[in-house]
């Protein structure tokens, strides 16, 4: 079940990081050229645009993906179990969006040290959220601590984005 349930992952991965790299090439241009308020304008469009698919993306789960699990899969056991978790899998593209795109818009703007410090405050987030959830509830609770890494990773990039914008303005902060 978590094999073809791996494949809705994967296509939300792509999907996701196709808007993740508009942003990194239109945030890159902009933040090269120091103009802060197309870093910002390339930003908001690139995550419109993301938003907009990653709803269609959830919706699409909602109401196919039972029918896509049945074309996976013959098993009904798999199937059962598949479609148990398949609203993790709905839920995924929306709480994920964030982290996607601020990924992008870090790498566009060649902050990988921001990314870098990021990613291991959102892991000491997950780790024991991985533990404690997963030993608590089951495969339900990896679900959980997955979404819970997705917020985790905004946040900790969206709480670096006010150093982004100085230094996209040329005032020098590090992200």
């Amino acid at each position: 079940a978590n094999q073809v349930l791996f494949k809705f992952f994967e296509i939300i991965a792509y999907a996701l990081d196709g808007f993740a790299f508009a942003a990194e090439a239109m945030v890159g241009a902009a933040f090269g050229a120091r103009n802060p308020a197309t870093v910002r304008a390339a930003a908001r469009v690139a995550a419109l645009w993301g938003f907009a698919a990653a709803a269609a993306i959830s919706v699409g789960f909602v109401l196919l993906g039972p029918m896509a699990i049945d074309l996976m899969t013959t098993d009904p056991e798999t199937r059962a179990a598949a479609r148990h978790f398949v609203l993790w899998c709905a839920a995924a593209p929306l709480v994920g969006l964030p982290c996607f795109m601020l990924d992008g818009i870090f790498i566009g703007a060649t902050r990988t040290r921001s990314m870098r410090i990021a990613m291991i405050e959102s892991f000491a987030v997950y780790l024991p959220a991985l533990l404690l959830l997963g030993w608590a509830f089951g495969p339900h609770g990896l679900w959980a601590a997955l979404m819970l890494f997705f917020i985790a990773r905004g946040v900790t990039l969206w709480r670096r984005w006010p150093a982004l914008m100085a230094d996209a303005a040329g005032q020098g902060r590090p992200a």
